[in-house]
């Protein structure tokens, strides 16, 4: 199968990293999940959700492994097992409704309660005002209501006195204002009962409890034996897991009863572990439930399984068997759901090949394929696709793609086509794609027309409230010059060309006379109008957007000329070429929170008025006074490896190369799903039709056959009178 694990990482020994997972557990999950034969990707979810939800898109897993906990809030652990529901992904232990449950302490034992489960009684606390603490026995122990991994608890948790217990609830208050939980202290030890629901026994899966014993170093000057916050996390060494439990056999099996009926109560899957408070006396009182529980080496559940004789890879095994057989998974298949095609994809890639080198010296410039894209440039992006374990099939632009594209099966298309010529060049193979119905990466036909053609593009812009430098067409050169120019200097370039191309040092014009010469050039050399702008002396910018109708946008990066001694410096065909000595890039730019929200707002509005989708870069320049002016967006950017400005502006946002090519490829998968759910309810719908049209014939056959009988017996006689 191909398995997504995913995780957050814990980077320091901060308490709100407390619940998140070491490198050493992380490791040991995933190495036990490749020896069990699984194709395995690592997903560390701490980042955006969006970012998150791209990757597992372009991955496709059949079944990811969650380990991950949430960020902050009631509702933290809930929030990827909720995500994994509304992608349709299957996913290892409980859903989110049981995660947020049992991350409440309160509503887990008001639950429990109505099923005669033994619980310590305690008082749910949001205000100080409502403590009746009073009506609780003696000792008590505050602790949060919503933390894992015994935060908030510690030897100053318990409280001996009312006085004491409401200074101490006033304090946890401060500390967790989502409540607390006031619990009578039960004197004894601490037991735990893991549970793995996939291993075979009498206990459907709940495995044996264990205890913990204590260094005696850790347990000098405590007054009270409990498991607390610094001996789970910050001195675990001196706690070791004991398995068997030592527990009289009576009582062992009385609580892995108790665990059973609780774990059927709350519905937990896969795996678990319970905390009970064994009574001096010998009673087990539940306190708390972990639906999440940590699979660090060590840990209880290994120990308890390893009586049953599973080992590490084979508790990490049963995770895996449990969740595919809810799922109904065999060979990374899931039965019953034809509308989810999960693991590898068949991905058609389209490009143009540059044969051509581009060059631009005094004198000449070869521009002819500087769109193109370099052999290398491409199989830098085949192997990124195939890194997510899907099938690459090239399709280089020429005039047979059509034909090929006809015959080829494919689930989605990688397009970084460039197309053949004129002004709707790049909606070509898109076109092409939407006539035969394969999801593409990408904007549309009309976004990439659009958006080539810089004067519609710039108009567009225009009516969504973004600035523009005013701009005018000249067809010919002997075209009246527009007067809301103003005064020189003013820019001429192609109106319809990317990459730079035709933008050189003498674009920017001082004078009419150079002004109409450029463009004579441009209407010769390009066979297309040119277009004329006013030149926005100030700092240079770009953009990169990812996503579909919110997209994210990345940090700016800014493109910072070198040569002062340039008065109007412009991003041109030769600094694309050779830019080390002449321009430099901040990625991400360095800009007050003001100006890099203007610049986010503009990038987002531009790329949501030209119907961007996927992946766009979007080009600004910044005046003096810091208003932000639209030049131009490139829904088609280039993806060269260290080189292309998108490249460099994600691995400013700290994504590597293999992220940012599955980014750009995930909202093409979910349309490919979409359109496979479409399909499958189309023809579901139709056999639903056919099977009703079927009834209908049979129900009308059966009528005419009744009526025939019933008057066969009086039809011959008359006959026979006739005759």
């Amino acid at each position: 199968m191909r398995i997504a694990l995913t995780y957050n990482l814990k980077l320091s020994d901060a308490e709100e990293e407390a619940e998140f997972d070491s490198q050493e557990t992380v490791n040991t999950l995933a190495g036990a999940i490749e020896r069990l034969g699984h194709r395995l990707e690592r997903f560390e979810v701490s980042g955006p959700a969006s970012r998150t939800v791209a990757r597992l898109e372009a991955y496709s897993p059949d079944l990811i492994f969650n380990i991950a906990e949430g960020r902050r809030g009631r509702f933290r652990e809930a929030f990827y097992p909720a995500l994994f529901e509304e992608l349709g992904f299957a996913y290892t232990g409980s859903d989110a409704y049981v995660l947020a449950l049992t991350l409440d302490k309160h509503l887990t034992k008001l639950a429990l309660a109505e099923h005669g489960v033994r619980t310590p009684g305690w008082q749910f606390v949001e205000q100080l005002a409502a403590l009746k603490v009073e009506e609780l026995r003696f000792p008590v122990i505050i602790k949060p209501n919503f933390e894992g991994s015994s935060k908030g608890i510690t030897q100053d948790s318990v409280a001996e006195t009312v006085e004491e217990a409401r200074e101490k609830v006033a304090q946890a208050l401060a500390r967790y204002p989502n409540g607390v939980l006031v619990e009578e202290f039960i004197r004894g030890v601490d037991i735990t009962v893991p549970f793995l629901a996939a291993v075979a026994n009498e206990q459907d899966g709940v495995l044996n409890p264990v205890g913990y014993d204590f260094d005696p170093a850790a347990m000098a000057g405590r007054k009270h034996a409990i498991y607390d916050y610094e001996l789970k996390v910050k001195r675990d060494q001196l706690v070791k897991v004991r398995a068997p439990s030592g527990l009289p056999p009576k009582v062992a099996e009385e609580m892995r009863a108790l665990s059973k009926k609780i774990l059927q109560v709350l519905d937990c899957r896969d795996l678990g572990r319970i905390d009970f408070r064994l009574s001096d006396a010998g009673v087990p009182y539940f306190l708390e439930i972990n639906a999440l529980p940590n699979l660090q080496p060590g840990s209880g559940i290994y120990a308890a399984a390893d009586l049953e004789g599973v080992h590490l890879d084979g508790v990490v095994n049963a995770i895996i068997q449990s969740a595919a057989r809810r799922y109904k998974i065999k060979d990374g298949k899931r039965a019953g759901k034809p509308t989810r095609k999960t693991g590898p994809l068949r991905v058609g890639f389209t490009y143009n090949v540059k044969r051509v080198k581009p060059m631009a010296d005094a004198a000449s410039v070869e521009d002819s394929e500087a769109e193109y894209d370099s052999p290398t440039t491409l199989q830098t992006i085949r192997e990124a696709i195939a890194s997510w374990g899907h099938e690459v099939v090239d399709l280089e632009a020429t005039a047979e793609l059509p034909s090929v594209l006809a015959s080829t099966p494919l689930d989605i298309v990688f397009n970084i086509a460039e197309g053949f010529k004129g002004r709707n060049r790049e909606s070509q193979v898109p076109a092409m794609l939407e006539l035969l119905d394969i999801p593409y990466t990408g904007s549309d036909p009309a976004t990439l027309s659009i958006a080539l053609d810089k004067a519609l593009a710039k108009k567009i812009v225009r009516q969504a409230g973004i600035h523009t430098p005013n701009f005018q067409l000249m067809i010919t050169g002997k075209e009246r010059l527009n007067k809301d120019f103003g005064s020189f200097p003013l820019i001429v370039k192609p109106v319809a060309e990317g990459s730079s191309k035709g933008v050189l040092t003498k674009s920017v014009c001082n004078s009419e006379a150079e002004l109409r010469e450029v463009v004579k050039e441009i209407v010769t050399r390009y066979k297309q109008p040119a277009l004329i702008e006013e030149y926005i002396g100030g700092r240079e910018f770009t953009v990169g957007l990812l996503g579909e109708r919110r997209p994210r946008v990345l940090p700016p990066m800014e493109i910072v000329f070198l040569d002062k001694e340039d008065k109007t410096p412009v991003y041109s065909f030769q600094h694309k070429l050779e830019w080390n000595d002449r321009v430099r890039y901040d990625a991400p730019a360095k800009l007050e929170p003001a100006l890099l929200e203007k610049l986010r707002t503009a990038a987002r509005g531009s790329f949501m008025a030209l119907g961007c989708r996927d992946v766009a870069r979007i080009d600004f320049r910044m005046d003096d006074k810091g208003r932000i002016y639209f030049i131009e967006c490139n829904p088609l950017p280039g993806l060269t490896p260290g080189w292309s400005d998108l490249v460099l502006i994600a691995q400013g946002a700290g994504m590597d190369y293999r992220g940012l090519i599955g980014e750009i490829m995930a909202p093409a998968i979910r349309r490919y799903k979409e359109r496979e759910a479409r399909r499958a309810a189309d023809e579901s719908a139709l056999t639903k039709l056919a099977m009703e049209k079927s009834a209908q014939e049979k129900a009308v056959l059966a009528e005419e056959k009744t009526a025939n009988g019933s008057g066969g017996g009086s039809a011959a006689p008359r006959l026979e009178m006739k005759a």
